[in-house]
């Protein structure tokens, strides 16, 4: 199936919202963030928006595994955007084998047959969603030991996409009620909510209003979420949490943080 020109268009200004936020502080993507900031909040899509996207190569073999294999459009489309970084019904379309050639191919030259077989592990129950790169493939690679500073549950909490409810709004910034990822010595889990401050990109100023769910990448709101976007992310988000806790012998995170 052909890519929809218009759904491309908006699949790479929602990808720009996702991205941006690691991309800023360092962690994915080109040198350039101010780049791709103008891209976010000029609303420009043209050309070189989409070869900044494919220089992300984190979220990248995701995109194109996804359009291969489903079929519903190109990379950037709505829906395969939307099924890496907040999850839909095409997760659940990809085969075990499509996902772990994609994920030897990039990964198994980058980080050894040690590393790679303890990623592996994670390939039969893994699927196509960011929070399989934050609790599975980021651990492992190293990022949050060695190549950046700061403690590792932070920096898994902020890295995944989650999700709150506005409480209040001031300015350029909202207070968001949501959930901590918390780490027991032995698994990850949802907190109790608590308020968090988060900026508001410029495209999504005056559209928010108190009780709304967003959700969130490190300290910006990416997008407003309805109850379908917002069922999704929750139910991918414990999918992958259920894989890295109870289904992994090797998981990532009890490497980092135990």
């Amino acid at each position: 199936m052909r890519s929809d020109p218009a759904s491309d268009l908006s699949g790479l200004q929602l990808f720009a919202r996702y991205a941006y936020p690691p991309n800023q502080r360092g962690y994915c993507g080109p040198d350039d963030h101010l780049a791709l900031l103008h891209y976010r909040d000029s609303g420009v899509t043209d050309p070189g928006l989409a070869d900044l996207a494919r220089s992300f190569h984190g979220p990248w073999p995701y995109l194109k595994m996804l359009a291969e294999r489903t079929g519903v459009g190109g990379p950037f489309s709505k829906s395969v955007v939307e099924a890496y970084w907040v999850g839909n019904e095409l997760l659940d379309s990809v085969g075990t084998n499509d996902f772990g050639n994609a994920i030897e191919e990039r990964f198994l030259p980058r980080v050894g047959g040690p590393v790679w077989r303890r990623m592996a592990e994670a390939i039969p129950g893994g699927f196509p969603h960011h929070s399989f790169h934050v609790f599975v493939t980021y651990p492992w690679v190293g990022l949050l030991t060695e190549t950046h500073r700061g403690e590792p549950l932070e920096i898994l909490d902020q890295c995944r996409v989650r999700w709150g409810t506005v409480a209040s709004l001031q300015g350029a910034e909202a207070v968001v009620e949501s959930q901590p990822l918390e780490w027991d010595e032995r698994r990850l889990f949802l907190g109790p909510p608590r308020p968090e401050i988060v900026t508001i990109p410029e495209g999504l100023f005056g559209q928010l209003n108190e009780g709304d769910d967003v959700s969130m990448h490190w300290s910006w709101i990416c997008d407003r979420l309805d109850r379908r976007q917002l069922g999704h992310l929750q139910r991918f988000s414990a999918r992958q949490l259920k894989l890295t806790n109870d289904d992994l012998a090797h998981p990532g995170p009890a490497h980092v943080l135990g």
